[in-house]
């Protein structure tokens, strides 16, 4: 009898540990070399090499090279993850941030497009007349009037101080027409397009207004301009 509970003891522990792996846990930061990428539709999946060897991560689509090195942060541990992109399962996982300031040598990374570490372009005196129409808006208008102008369609003419390319399938812009405040964040907004555009370019943008949108991985914005179209 005995046995039997030291048996069923063990079986137990055995369960519970099995439960406990399935869960998340926190790491904070993980430092690394790219040895390999695979990109799927919204994230890129990086094989590194660490202080504590080999170990695979997911970040939001990035373009990364071989031999970047990269810091994630606020990096969660998971286990027996099933990639159905990959059709993969991994033993074991981190998903977090890249640090716009901890990548060398891979190119610009998600937050570059969103623009929460990298400043923008010195693009001298910005001074755009206002588009014309009955959607016409300016940057500041589309920022501090942004709950009533949800979801509807408007044209903006600015120059591009920010362009990073096909991150998730869009290329990131962000705009300013000499409207609005740098303190409040009134003079820039973001916009994603699938259009091109290079830093100092004039452009009129039509597109959808978006409010509290949310791409996951940490990354929210309180405003920006989707589905846009560009015209130079």
């Amino acid at each position: 009898m005995k046995l039997f509970f030291a048996v069923l003891a063990m079986v137990f522990a055995c369960l519970a540990w099995s439960v406990e792996k399935s869960v998340p846990a926190e790491t904070s930061v993980l430092k690394g070399e790219v040895l390999e990428v695979k990109n799927v539709d919204s994230y890129s999946y990086l094989r590194l090499k660490t202080a504590d060897g080999e170990t695979w991560a997911a970040v939001t689509k990035t373009p990364l090279k071989k031999g970047a090195k990269v810091v994630i942060e606020n990096a969660t541990v998971m286990y027996n993850f099933e990639s159905k992109s990959l059709k993969k399962t991994f033993p074991q996982i981190v998903f977090g941030n890249l640090s716009g300031a901890g990548v060398v040598g891979g190119g610009d990374n998600i937050n570059a497009a969103h623009g929460s570490l990298a400043k923008p372009a010195d693009v001298g005196d910005v001074n755009v007349p206002k588009a014309s129409g009955a959607d016409a808006r300016t940057v500041a208008e589309i920022v501090t009037k942004s709950a009533e102008l949800k979801d509807k369609t408007v044209q903006v003419r600015g120059k591009v101080v920010k362009f990073t390319g096909e991150v998730m399938g869009k290329n990131w812009i962000h705009l300013r027409d000499g409207s609005g405040a740098a303190a409040d964040g009134s003079n820039d907004v973001l916009v994603t397009t699938k259009d091109q555009a290079k830093i100092g370019d004039v452009v009129l943008v039509k597109g959808t207004v978006r409010v509290d949108k949310d791409f996951g991985s940490g990354y929210a914005y309180k405003v920006l301009v989707e589905e846009a179209s560009l015209q130079k």
